[in-house]
């Protein structure tokens, strides 16, 4: 895959993560997510440190976009699959992680919703950058 398909599949997964992360976890969830998550970790959206969400998302749109072309994952279907996959895992691994480290969730059944919205994103994220680094088959 040429290096500028990738910086625009990067990109474009970004900006596609950063807004469904605002229109679900910022907006539909928004309740949800405060009444079962220990607010004292968490910052008011006030003081949120925009560089480092930006980055975070672009890190995401960037894995997704290089595991396509390290594995030459073609058409939407495929691209779908892999990132459910990828999405999965890293969701499930973090959520686990913090909820036997930390008193962040106050119960076990925000991790599912948690790792069924964000398996959602990184599916539909996926999709988009597959859209825009042009895969034909699948």
């Amino acid at each position: 895959m040429k290096t500028n398909k990738i910086l625009l599949g990067g990109l474009a997964g970004g900006v596609t993560f950063f807004l469904l992360g605002f229109l679900v976890y910022g907006t539909l969830l928004s309740g949800y997510m405060a009444a079962n998550l220990n607010q004292c970790a968490s910052k008011p959206m006030t003081h949120m440190v925009w560089w480092a969400m930006i980055l975070a998302n672009l890190s995401l749109g960037y894995l997704i976009t290089l595991i396509f072309s390290w594995s030459k994952i073609s058409g939407i279907h495929n691209s779908a699959k892999v990132s459910a996959i990828i999405g999965a895992l890293i969701s499930a691994s973090t959520d686990l992680g913090t909820y036997s480290l930390s008193n962040m969730y106050n119960n076990f059944s925000v991790i599912l919703v948690d790792v069924a919205v964000y398996t959602a994103m990184v599916t539909i994220t996926g999709m988009v950058i597959s859209i825009v680094i042009g895969s034909k088959k699948g």
